[in-house]
Formats: C-alpha cells, structure tokens, sequence
C-alpha cells in the first residue's frame, strides 16, 4: 500500500529538487550523480550510542530535533547510568556529560538533555550523586550554565527540570519542592525566573521539548485535586488559559493533555476518555478544536492516539497504541492525511514498537523504538517523496 505524503513531505521535497536543479558541480561535469532531491532508500535512518547498554531497559532514546537536523537526548549504559548525546546532521555523535552528574552504578544518574533549540542551545537536567535534579543550558560553543529554581526541593527526586528551550535561549520546565509537588517555571536569558501554577492545580507539568514557542507562549497540563488533567496555555504576560479539549473525561486519570505549541500557538496534544482512550487533537489560535483518531483500519478497534509534537505546518507527529500495548508512528498532515511507520526492527508486544519524540519544520521525526528484547535504539524518519 502506498504511504500518503505528507505537506511538510512536499515542501521538502520541493526545495530539495529546486536546490538540485540549481547546483552545478565538478563532480556532476564530470559525470558523477548530485542528485540530492532523492531522499534515501529508506526513510528510516537508525542510530545507538556507541557506549549504550544492551540489556533491557538500556539504550538510546533522542527526546529532540532541530530544523538544522541535529538531534538530542540521552543513552543509558551498562551501569544503568544516564549519558545525553548529540547526533549531528552528519551522524557524528558526542556524549554529553553536564557537570556535577552523577556516576553511581545502578542508580540512573546522569545527564538527561530534554530539548534543542534551531541554533544548537541544549536544555535539559542533570542529576546528582544524591540522585537531586539540576537545569542546565548546553550553549552551541559547548559551554555549561547549571542552575536551579529557588523553592526547588534538595533531597533525592527533587530539583529543577527543564524541558523545553526556545531561539531565544528562555528555558521552561518544572522544579519538585520539598513536598514533592511540581511546579512550572520559565527562565530567561539573563536568568530571571518566573514560577506559576494554574488555577486549582496541585501538580503542574510544562510539556516536554516543544512546549515553549519563540513568543513566549507556553502549554502543558495539570492534574487538579481529584487527579483530573487540563491543559494550559501560558501567556508572556502571566495569564493562563485552562483548556478542556473535546471527549475529555472527568474522572481521575482522565482529562487534557497538550503536548506541543507551534510559534503561532496551534497546540497539539490528547484526551483520555472515560474509558481510558486517548484521541488525539489541535487547538487553533482561535480556541477551535480538531479531533482525530488513527483510522481502524490502521490501528485496530480501540486504540489510543497520543500526538507529541506539531511542527511549523501544522504537521503533527505522535504514537498510536494498538490492543497489545505496542507503539506505532503516525505523521498527520495539516490537511489531515496520516501516515503510519513503524522502525524495522521494532518490537510487537506490549510496551515495544516505535515511539516518536518530536518532528522539525521538514517533518523529519525523530524518536526511538523498543525491540523485542527491551532494548531502546534511535531512529530519524524523513517522510517520503512521491514518486
């Protein structure tokens, strides 16, 4: 069956071939192909950590890509110990280790690089030899700022996370206090910081990776005092907007969950129904919601769309959950076409298959997938060009 393209697949397409037909080089004089508008053989390019674990529950999982096609986020080793990483456009791979990680064998200490903004600033925490988190800002010239949130908790499991970065180098995230309750924050540049909760909230989340917009905008959601999730919306100014989304259920464990906000402020995100299935769905700027659902005829009866991350376009990319409890890809175009992937060597039971993270302003998405051993390998999927 052909796989539908997708609109950010057209644009890609479309420069890269007009950038073909531009470029003239010795080596095409000379007979040799520079055909770049060709994307490779196959979609799917995969990638583990050299120093990665091969044991169940170890691996390679990237949280984050960039539209420059760099890619971010950690490994875990032998020792069960956290390492970050940087995959460059090239493949080329560097280990991040942000200073004052913990090292102990067994604990799942280390260094965990949640986003990557589009010129190569890295947020993300790291975590002590007392296992208590840390933020930290990787500069692109490889420098370190380590910081934390003041209110943070200082025993082990608490501390400050940041989980999104946006072009202006303004970090949001959360910080765990010394009660164990989560709370969001945005930090600046210059390192102000501004903490906040919505109204009624008794646990506060700021979604991960692309949660935080160059306006300033920031989504997420959080759980009330009978464990019912909203969303939210953030604005520069303070102001927060609590979002509902359609089929949301009332009951504890159910409720809205945004996941990511473009520079316009469409998010994406999903509702858990009360019977415990995810939809999937997009807020326009307006307020107006689009529901979908992977087809039955792709994912089967009853399985839950869960939407990660929205790109520029309005191209959206996520997992869908089949009746086992395993993990498949979708791309959804902003005219609502959806194609599913699936990593070659993913696993099919429960709690294995493939897991997108986010997608860049060219759809690529990069995310991991769980082979039939447990174990977690990186992967980068470039959406197909039509033949």
């Amino acid at each position: 069956m052909k796989t539908k393209l997708t609109y950010a697949s057209k644009v890609w397409c479309g420069i890269a071939a007009v950038a073909a037909a531009q470029i003239v080089t010795p080596a095409s004089e000379a007979g040799v192909s520079s055909d770049h508008s060709r994307p490779p053989a196959s979609p799917f390019t995969e990638f583990d950590a050299p120093l990665a674990g091969k044991a169940a529950g170890l691996g390679t999982y990237p949280l984050a890509n960039n539209s420059e096609g760099s890619v971010v986020g950690y490994y875990i080793d032998a020792n069960s110990v956290y390492y970050g990483f940087l995959r460059q456009p090239d493949g080329k791979l560097i280990t991040l280790d942000a200073p004052g990680a913990g090292h102990t064998t067994g604990t799942f200490q280390g260094t965990d690089p949640n986003a990557i903004n589009d010129v190569g600033a890295i947020t993300g925490n790291v975590e002590d030899s007392s296992s208590l988190y840390h933020g930290f800002i990787r500069q692109p010239d490889g420098a370190y700022v380590v910081f934390d949130i003041a209110g943070a908790g200082t025993m082990a499991n608490q501390g400050t996370v940041p989980v999104s970065i946006n072009l202006e180098g303004t970090t949001s995230g959360y910080f765990v206090d010394s009660s164990n309750t989560l709370h969001g924050f945005v930090r600046y540049p210059k390192g102000n910081v501004a903490t906040f909760d919505p109204p009624g909230s008794v646990y506060t989340f700021p979604c991960e990776e692309t949660c935080l917009n160059v306006e300033g905008q920031i989504t997420g959601f959080f759980a009330d005092a009978g464990s019912v999730y909203h969303g939210f919306l953030r604005q520069p100014n303070g102001a927060i907007t609590v979002l509902d989304g359609p089929e949301a259920g009332t009951t504890a464990g159910s409720g809205t969950f945004a996941a990511s906000i473009t520079p316009e402020g469409e998010i994406t995100g999903y509702t858990v129904d009360s019977s415990g299935t995810a939809h999937g769905f997009i807020r326009a700027r307006d307020g107006k919601y689009t529901e979908f659902d992977i087809p039955t005829a792709i994912a089967g009866a009853g399985a839950s769309t869960v939407p990660y991350s929205i790109n520029v376009f309005g191209v959206v990319t996520g997992e869908f959950v089949d009746a086992s409890d395993a993990m498949h890809g979708f791309s959804r175009s902003a005219r609502g076409e959806i194609t599913a992937f699936n990593a070659p060597g993913a696993g099919t039971a429960g709690g294995q298959g493939t897991r997108p993270s986010t997608n860049n302003w060219e759809g690529q998405v990069a995310g991991w997938y769980v082979d039939a051993d447990g174990l977690g390998h990186g992967f980068v999927w470039q959406p197909p060009c039509e033949e």
